[in-house]
């Protein structure tokens, strides 16, 4: 699926994979943020993502108005404040994939899969 942004040049497609790997690489720079996490079909477990494969941590939906939703599956390190990880993701994903992609982001949504203990 593709993300489309007309200007009175023309239209500028962005595949989704684009955008969910913004998404992702941000996610991963915030502090507390251990990576990104996908279910397992098959069993229903949490598996930490390799940088490789971090876009199947990152959900994307387009709205009719051509706004963005964000969902990011991501695991924390323990003993991080979960409300303060929170926040600062949907800060700072809003504002990168914006500035990136010059589409305005209506929501982003953050889903805590997993704690790591060291």
């Amino acid at each position: 699926m593709q993300s489309k942004i007309k200007t009175n040049l023309g239209t500028i497609s962005i595949e989704n994979d684009v955008i969910a790997r913004i998404a992702g690489l941000v996610a991963m720079e915030c502090y507390g943020v251990v990576g990104m996490a996908a279910k397992s079909i098959r069993d229903g477990l949490v598996h930490l993502l390799k940088i490789e494969s971090l876009t199947k941590g990152v959900r994307l939906q387009t709205t009719d108005d051509g706004d963005l939703i964000i969902n990011l599956h991501i695991i924390v390190e323990y003993g991080t404040n979960i409300v303060a990880i929170a926040d600062s993701l949907k800060d700072n994903v809003r504002y990168r994939v914006e500035d990136c992609v010059g589409m305005c982001v209506r929501e982003v949504n953050i889903f805590i899969e997993g704690v790591r203990v060291d």
